[in-house]
């Protein structure tokens, strides 16, 4: 009898073993499972959304299926002002947004917003990451930065009166937000910070008179469709920094083997999207031209007055960031590697053949097929 009692104990010890070791690995595979909620306030259609849903895809892809992302375009889960504040809470795993939608928020970074001339976005995205490696704006810490870029080089569209001269802004209300209001009320034009995705309504009902961005928008957020004229004023380029956040809780909680592949197609995928924003100014201009918007270009004695004319948006900031207790040297500084990067990279550009439809003419796809 105690023998029988004795295997029966085995038997139960073997059994409760067994059970323990096949439910473990699946416990600790489904605590190994995240799901993220990934955020952009750009409509689906558009190619900033597409490729970032691409990531996400890749994401769920490289992981197995281990990561889950639920993607959410067109500001359908937070609006481009919240953005920011829903990654800080954990409302958005990642988002996209850029820096103006909190104006005031980012001050540091608002200075890759400067009229500094760049001739595209393939150069300022570079240097705008250049310029957060190097001086990690506090601004930032709230949240865990996967990547930076620029808009393009600057375009000011308009629905009724071409702007071929400085003058010709005068009386005119354009949609500009942040550092880019500032230079628009520096060239003698009213800014409005309405939200990108109503600017479209407020053009064709003359709420506002256009809007100052690229060439890309015409197509993306189809202003081609409200606006007769885009004047391109790369020369005082003053482009709009966007950002693609994470919080860092969410970031901490991927599994040790996922943070690696996260990493690297994270890296992957910032690359493209800096080679996206250049080629889509291309679509948005080919756009243009099929609506029969007329392209204008400044002549160089317009270039030399527009560039005097912003002059005072830059030593503006520099006054203000002294204000907030930066020295006027480290401003000067942060300006200094801006213009210095924006040499470095430009040098790049041409060397490496990248074509854009704005900007100086060696960049032009005309020269750099002669090459």
């Amino acid at each position: 009898m105690k023998q029988k009692k004795l295997c029966m104990v085995v038997l139960v010890v073997v059994l409760c073993v067994g059970f323990m070791v096949s439910v473990l690995p699946f416990e600790k595979a489904y605590a190994q499972e995240v799901r993220l909620r990934v955020a952009t306030y750009f409509p689906p259609p558009s190619m900033q959304a597409r490729i970032l849903e691409e990531f996400c895809r890749e994401l769920e892809s490289r992981t197995g299926g281990r990561v889950k992302v639920d993607f959410f375009a067109g500001g359908s889960l937070v609006t481009p002002v919240a953005t920011f504040d829903s990654l800080v809470s954990g409302a958005a795993d990642i988002g996209y947004s850029h820096v103006y939608y909190t104006p005031g928020r980012m001050p540091v970074t608002e200075a890759i917003g400067l009229p500094l001339a760049y001739p595209s976005s393939w150069v300022s995205s570079q240097v705008m990451n250049d310029f957060y490696q190097q001086f990690k704006p506090k601004e930032f810490d709230p949240v865990k930065v996967l990547w930076m870029n620029t808009s393009p080089p600057s375009a000011i569209a308009t629905s009724k009166k071409a702007v071929r001269k400085l003058e010709d802004l005068k009386g005119l209300t354009i949609r500009a937000p942040g550092m880019a209001g500032l230079v628009i009320r520096a060239l003698g034009g009213t800014p409005a910070p309405t939200p990108m995705p109503e600017v479209y309504d407020a053009i064709s009902k003359g709420v506002i008179d256009g809007e100052a961005s690229n060439f890309e928008t015409l197509r993306t957020f189809r202003f081609a469709e409200v606006v007769k004229f885009s004047t391109s004023v790369w020369q005082i380029t003053n482009p709009f920094p966007f950002y693609l956040a994470m919080n860092k809780e969410s970031y901490r909680k991927l599994p040790a083997d996922i943070k690696p592949i996260f990493d690297n197609l994270v890296g992957e995928f910032k690359e493209q999207y800096i080679l996206m924003w250049n080629a889509v100014d291309f679509a948005g201009k080919e756009y243009g031209a099929e609506k029969k918007v007329e392209f204008i270009e400044l002549s160089g004695d317009e270039v030399a007055r527009w560039k005097a004319a912003v002059e005072p948006v830059i030593d503006g900031y520099i006054k203000t960031m002294t204000g907030k207790g930066h020295t006027e040297a480290e401003v000067r500084g942060w300006i200094k590697f801006i213009r210095d990067r924006t040499d470095f990279w430009t040098k790049k550009q041409i060397a490496y053949r990248i074509a854009s439809p704005a900007g100086p003419p060696e960049i032009k796809p005309e020269s750099l097929m002669k090459k």
